[in-house]
């Protein structure tokens, strides 16, 4: 059973990581950052199977792959609240020669992170990869991918969808943010996505809804659903219904917020709103 208190108090204080991550260096994505807050929390504290050291190769635990890379903010915090990493390390947030960059990269070797990310549109690709690796290996852990809603704009990512149903990935979990919202507006103003279901439906997938994207009950149990639905010849695809800017009234449902830093007024009033619960860094 999870204890929802710890993992409410975890969420807080990621967004807390998150504001002040972007604040210091006045650079970074806190809006679809703070709308996958519950998102990673629960993934990774309820959900994946984790090796304690963590390995590139990823043998015998399941793996996650960041395809939308801009919101680093929220995968650095929950990766080091995870133990990956000491969380005074994310001082050192989009500086020179720092293991945070802005978009997650692997040649500094930042436990956690498997594929530089940033480049939108090719985390389903390389998760498709490492999923038909570990059918190779008998290995029956699950390949889980975080992507944009804006991001499905991008060409490469049908292919994707179209060779995994094709080639019956399903280790699969593909987890698309589903905020409404892109860096220049709302995605029915920039290009409408239409029906995302009846789309990946159409393409082969075993689609579900998790309509309230930030509860950690609904995001938990919705998650284990769709773990069930794995090892039936389909990839699964996990439509999850978030706010971009979760947490903090005056980002909460706008595009303003995709990739502008908080100034020293707004940083303390975000703040305000999530009081320290398990101690900054």
């Amino acid at each position: 059973m999870a204890d929802y208190k710890a993992l409410e108090d975890l969420v807080v204080q990621v967004r807390r990581d998150i504001l002040r991550q972007v604040h210091k260096v006045n650079s970074g994505h806190p809006g679809g950052s703070l709308g996958c807050t519950e998102f990673f929390v629960a993934l990774y504290n309820e959900l994946m199977e984790r090796n304690e050291n963590f390995t590139m190769d990823g043998i015998g635990e399941d793996l996650f792959f960041l395809s939308n890379g801009h919101i680093s903010p929220v995968f650095y915090s929950v990766l080091a609240r995870a133990g990956y990493f000491p969380v005074e390390e994310l001082n050192t947030f989009r500086l020179l020669n720092s293991r945070l960059q802005g978009h997650p990269t692997t040649h500094e070797g930042l436990p956690g992170v498997r594929v530089a990310s940033g480049s939108l549109g090719q985390g389903i690709s390389v998760s498709i990869g490492a999923a038909l690796t570990k059918k190779l290996n008998k290995d029956k852990h699950l390949v889980y991918t975080l992507c944009g809603d804006g991001e499905l704009q991008e060409g490469q990512n049908w292919e994707a969808i179209m060779y995994a149903a094709g080639n019956n990935v399903d280790n699969l979990i593909v987890t698309v943010d589903l905020n409404g919202q892109q860096i220049d507006g709302a995605t029915k103003n920039v290009l409408p996505l239409g029906n995302l279901k009846a789309k990946f439906e159409a393409f082969g997938w075993d689609v579900m809804d998790i309509e309230k994207g930030n509860d950690l009950k609904a995001i938990i149990a919705g998650m284990k659903k769709a773990k069930e639905k794995t090892g039936n010849g389909k990839p699964v695809c996990v439509l999850l219904h978030t706010v971009m800017g979760n947490g903090v009234d005056f980002m909460m449902h706008t595009h303003d917020w995709h990739g502008k830093a908080p100034n020293d007024q707004q940083l303390e009033t975000a703040l305000s709103q999530n009081p320290v619960t398990l101690g900054d860094y």
